[in-house]
């Protein structure tokens, strides 16, 4: 089994370093990932690391809070777009989400998606502070706004991936976007039991460690 395959390889916190991503697409081009994940900030750099490489530069728009105005992360994201970034992982308005402004959820994702085209979208939705209706409304607007992906986490909230919430996500989608699971994902069990659970893309900061055990 290629897991590798599965791998946005992800460093996301604020104290990363041009070291750190310079490393981190090192990395990634050893072991073959499908890509590195970056802050917007970063992608020029990392796109320049992995030039003539197949692993694609993966960025996070409206990271990791997603209470900023539409505009703002219309603009981050066609920012990232002329950098070189080839996916798009953009938080949704948790607020409005929870306030049934469901309206503007969906605008949100649909400029969002616009701005980048025909490039990969995938939405995180924060599963930890959402009840599972949310979970399932969160799910179905993105789809309707046309993403790619929908997403468990940020791996910055009070919780991660959870395998229940993958669950209620793959009925909502059902199959019209594909599923990504984040936060927390640090060891081949966990990454596995997510494959099975029909996850097409795993978020982890872990990735080394993950294939290494793989290869074991």
């Amino acid at each position: 089994m290629e897991i590798n395959k599965y791998i946005d390889h992800t460093i996301l916190k604020a104290t990363a370093t041009e070291e750190d991503i310079i490393e981190l697409c090192k990395e990634a081009l050893e072991y073959e990932f499908f890509s590195v994940c970056v802050n917007s900030g970063y992608v020029s750099l990392a796109k320049k690391n992995l030039e003539g490489s197949q692993v694609k530069v993966c960025t996070v728009v409206g990271f990791p809070l997603g209470a900023m105005s539409t505009a703002a992360k219309v603009f981050e994201a066609s920012k990232a777009l002329e950098d070189g970034a080839e996916e798009f992982d953009m938080v949704v308005n948790i607020g409005e989400l929870k306030s049934k402004n469901f309206s503007k959820v969906e605008e949100d994702i649909a400029a969002v998606k616009h701005a980048v085209d025909r490039k990969v979208l995938k939405v995180i939705i924060e599963t930890c502070y959402l009840t599972p209706e949310e979970i399932v409304e969160a799910s179905e607007l993105a789809v309707k706004a046309g993403a790619d992906y929908v997403k468990t986490s940020t791996g910055f909230g009070n919780d991660g991936a959870r395998l229940e919430n993958i669950e209620l996500m793959k009925k909502a989608v059902n199959g019209k976007a594909k599923l990504k699971a984040s936060g927390g994902i640090k060891n081949l069990d966990t990454a596995l039991s997510f494959i099975e659970a029909g996850v097409e893309r795993i978020g982890t900061s872990s990735g080394v460690s993950i294939v290494k055990e793989l290869n074991k």
